[in-house]
């Protein structure tokens, strides 16, 4: 009996120390394997396609480095991430920007490094993503860097402007001409009845059309440059080339929904929808077989390609202790190579070169002609908010009084004069 408690006291005695050798052996395994450490902050991992194959092609290239998520969830994600940062997290290395009233607020609470010094020693050529660092500089500098990248652009069903005899849409139409197009292009009633065009119940849907020329933005305060705007598309509302707001608005009705049954010949959209309906008409789910897309139709004189966007970006924090090796990581993220890597999932990156374009072309359902392949890059992107300290205050109002004005509560003029003088106020005029 002696024996076999001294046997089980030797075997435990020595599973403790194999075990302290193994914990400790883990603990320091980063430093005996020489890697450096950088955290990613970050949402939704699982369910994003793109953050895995970027991980693994930068570890791969770069053996001495190893990237660890921090994913902070979708939900309040830029206040969780700006949270962490203010208690002085300096393991986040990494930041992912969400939008552009988080960007600002990091930027404006000091927590992301300026980038300018870095861009200009890297010789990383900001063109290419189209104008958007010049709208997020603060003070001349630039904080980020755009990995991801949506933008408008104009679906159409290709079986319906067959079976008109219309030619389909091109990837230069101003605004008159796209409007003659959705008229021509409506017929029928009732079950049978297809429109012409859709504008989703968005403000941006009707709003942002007046900033396409450069001269004017959704935060400036003065907003009669809209009523044109509002008088064209009330006026195809008006006459059923596209359907009513107030009716979409109360039904809920999704966009998707009135593209998938036939019933809408265009459709102005973001780029998301582009394997949305890949995937849809791949399981049979819907009844739209051949579609394409082409360029947004813009405002006489202003090049055609001009469209409006949403970006994602990459930012180091301020605080991070491996600043270096963070900025390499952004600069492939942000680069030609990780925008290659977006692409073949399917997902839009901020940089859209000919090589780009012919990857997310080549996806299996992407319309095979030119036009849709062309369509995938632009000559300049708006944001669709513009860096502004007072941009959800502004938001809320102009969401109010487009309502009001599409469902014919007050007339274009009223609704307008009520938007300048509410974000007056906000503006503290």
């Amino acid at each position: 009996m002696r024996r076999i408690k001294a046997a089980v006291c030797i075997g435990l005695l020595f599973s403790f120390v194999l075990f302290s050798a193994t914990a400790e052996g883990a603990k320091e395994a980063p430093a005996q394997q020489g890697k450096t450490v950088l955290k990613w902050a970050l949402w939704d991992l699982a369910a994003t396609t793109y953050y895995t194959p970027l991980i693994a092609a930068y570890e791969a290239a770069h053996p001495d480095v190893k990237i660890e998520t921090l994913d902070l969830g979708s939900t309040d994600y830029m206040t969780m991430l700006s949270t962490q940062l203010t208690g002085g997290d300096d393991s986040i290395d990494v930041c992912t920007v969400k939008d552009i009233p988080g960007y600002s607020n990091l930027v404006k609470a000091g927590q992301l490094l300026p980038l300018n010094d870095y861009i200009s020693k890297s010789k990383i050529d900001t063109s290419v993503y189209g104008g958007i660092t010049d709208q997020i500089s603060v003070d001349g500098k630039v904080f980020a860097l755009p990995f991801r990248s949506d933008f408008w652009i104009v679906y159409y069903n290709k079986d319906l402007f067959d079976r008109a005899g219309v030619a389909y849409p091109t990837n230069d139409m101003s605004l008159t001409q796209y409007a003659a197009l959705a008229r021509k292009m409506t017929s029928g009633k009732g079950a049978d009845k297809v429109y012409g065009s859709h504008f989703h119940t968005w403000r941006s849907a009707v709003q942002l059309f007046g900033i396409l020329d450069g001269k004017q933005t959704i935060v400036d305060g003065n907003y009669d440059f809209l009523k044109p705007y509002y008088a064209a598309i009330l006026a195809q509302q008006k006459d059923g080339i596209c359907q009513d707001y107030a009716t979409l608005k109360t039904s809920s009705t999704h966009y998707s929904g009135v593209f998938y049954n036939n019933s809408v010949a265009m459709m102005n959209m973001g780029s998301w929808f582009i394997s949305t309906l890949i995937a849809k008409i791949e399981k049979g789910e819907t009844q739209v077989k051949n579609w394409g897309i082409v360029k947004y139709p813009h405002p006489d004189g202003v090049p055609a390609g001009t469209t409006l966007g949403t970006i994602t970006t990459l930012g180091v924090s301020a605080a991070s202790k491996k600043q270096a090796a963070a900025l390499d990581f952004v600069k492939f993220v942000s680069g030609t190579e990780g925008a290659a890597i977006i692409a073949k999932t399917g997902t839009i990156p901020a940089i859209r070169t000919n090589e780009i374009a012919a990857i997310i072309a080549a996806k299996p359902g992407f319309p095979a002609d030119a036009n849709s392949k062309g369509a995938l890059q632009v000559t300049k992107t708006y944001l669709e908010m513009p860096m502004h300290p007072k941009s959800a205050e502004i938001e809320v109002v102009l969401n109010q009084n487009h309502d009001n004005i599409m469902t014919n509560n007050v007339n274009i003029d009223e609704g307008i004069a009520r938007m300048n003088k509410d974000v007056a106020k906000i503006l503290g005029r």
